[in-house]
């Protein structure tokens, strides 16, 4: 009897430092996952210097296979990460699904220095769930040549008097092609302006379980079809080798004529990878104004596993790379990123002079712009919804269905796929 009993507690003894060695594992180790770098060049730059003391345990996924790999291990809790990086079109999913941490803690003690729209994408029935160290409102950019050419200034200020909401945007896009002679289109691909248009509901796409369209995306529709019709934009694709050829000046029609092309409709990340990269030939030649619109377009979040056995260590990890003053101010400086930390914003506003824009300030520019911007309206069901949307919408711009059977083929689409 003696002999089990010592036995027994030699087993405690075991089975008690394995959990105490478990436990100590947990309380020093994150597992991070990201389908982003910059996640992973924040961390050994910011997080790691201030917590030596915590084993970051860093995997970086490609974007579109990032969710395949996020879903399984959050729902069975095995090979979960503590952090997970959220990109705009899935992290909504993230947020609604019950499967995150609640860091609505942290989020009192910074939410009078942030950015609203970013919390809001991040936060459900109250609750918030996700940071966004950064921000993405939209812009209009346009040439400063052909502003001057058909408008006799390239002042931005005065530009936007040009743009300032839809009406006087179809009046412009008149003017240019009547005074050109057909030659100036005011945009070269109608796709543009699908983000300003949904930055203008005021419904969400889905109210009490029931697909709602709300007035601003029949209004982009009849806009579009007008701009189409009149040959006022240059019908091209997004993403399209002829859309990148309008940013440089050599788009031609489909009669081997020159387009000139007026502005590209952008966020932030946009000028510094898509128009700087492709426009490299009128690089100096471009200014930025609000426009029509205000929009957003993109951005990251990051959030944590509610299950995650060092909660504490997750939410530090995220208000260091989302919110602290220091780190927040070192990255914009560094990198140009127009981030969501108001203390910083208004620090670092006026410290901008970009080439490209012909020394135009962009960050002044867009922090003026970002508060306009409402989040409110952001759901998990949006990109399936819009994908469907961008479909149908495009059939009845090409005059392939009336309006009516584009959008009686968007409702069935939707039914069909999400049940809505």
């Amino acid at each position: 009897m003696k002999k089990i009993v010592l036995l027994f507690a030699a087993a405690c003894v075991l089975l008690s430092a394995g959990c105490t060695k478990k436990n100590e594992e947990a309380g020093n180790k994150l597992v991070v996952w990201s389908f982003t770098d910059e996640v992973g060049k924040m961390n050994e730059k910011y997080y790691q210097p201030r917590h030596p003391e915590i084993t970051v345990e860093y995997s970086l996924t490609p974007t579109e296979q990032f969710p395949n790999k996020l879903d399984p291990v959050l729902q069975s809790g095995q090979g979960a990460p503590d952090v997970f990086a959220l990109e705009d079109t899935f992290v909504r999913k993230y947020v609604e699904s019950g499967m995150m941490l609640d860091i609505t803690d942290l989020y009192l003690e910074v939410k009078d220095k942030m950015l609203g729209y970013p919390m809001e994408i991040g936060s459900a029935d109250g609750k918030v769930y996700a940071f966004s160290w950064q921000a993405a409102p939209g812009a209009m950019f346009y040439r400063r040549s052909l502003a001057k050419k058909y408008f006799g200034t390239d002042d931005p200020a005065e530009i936007q008097k040009h743009f300032t909401d839809v009406n006087a945007f179809l009046a412009s896009a008149e003017k240019l092609k009547n005074d050109s002679n057909g030659a100036c289109v005011v945009i070269s691909a109608i796709q543009d302006l699908f983000k300003p248009f949904q930055g203008a509901r005021q419904q969400p796409w889905v109210v009490d379980g029931k697909l709602v369209i709300d007035n601003s995306m029949y209004q982009f529709m009849d806009v579009a079809k007008t701009l189409h019709d009149k040959g006022q934009e240059g019908r091209v694709g997004q993403w399209s080798e002829g859309w990148f050829a309008g940013m440089n000046g050599s788009l031609k029609d489909e009669k081997g004529n020159p387009v000139e092309v007026f502005s590209v409709f952008l966020p932030t990340w946009g000028l510094h990878y898509v128009l700087k990269e492709n426009a490299k030939d009128t690089a100096g030649d471009w200014a930025m104004i609000p426009g029509p619109l205000p929009y957003r377009w993109g951005g990251t979040w990051i959030g944590a596993w509610k299950k995650t056995k060092n909660p504490e260590a997750a939410k530090e990890f995220i208000r260091i790379l989302t919110t602290d003053d220091e780190v927040i101010e070192e990255y914009a400086t560094d990198s140009g990123d127009f981030v969501g930390n108001t203390n910083v914003i208004e620090k670092i506003k006026n410290n901008f002079s970009e080439p490209f824009l012909g020394g135009q300030n962009h960050y002044a520019a867009f922090a003026e712009m970002a508060p306009k911007i409402d989040g409110t309206k952001t759901q998990g069901t949006d990109q399936a919804i819009e994908s469907i949307f961008v479909e149908t919408f495009t059939s009845f711009v090409n005059g392939e269905k009336t309006r009516d059977e584009a959008i009686t083929a968007f409702k069935d689409q939707v039914n069909a796929q999400l049940g809505l």
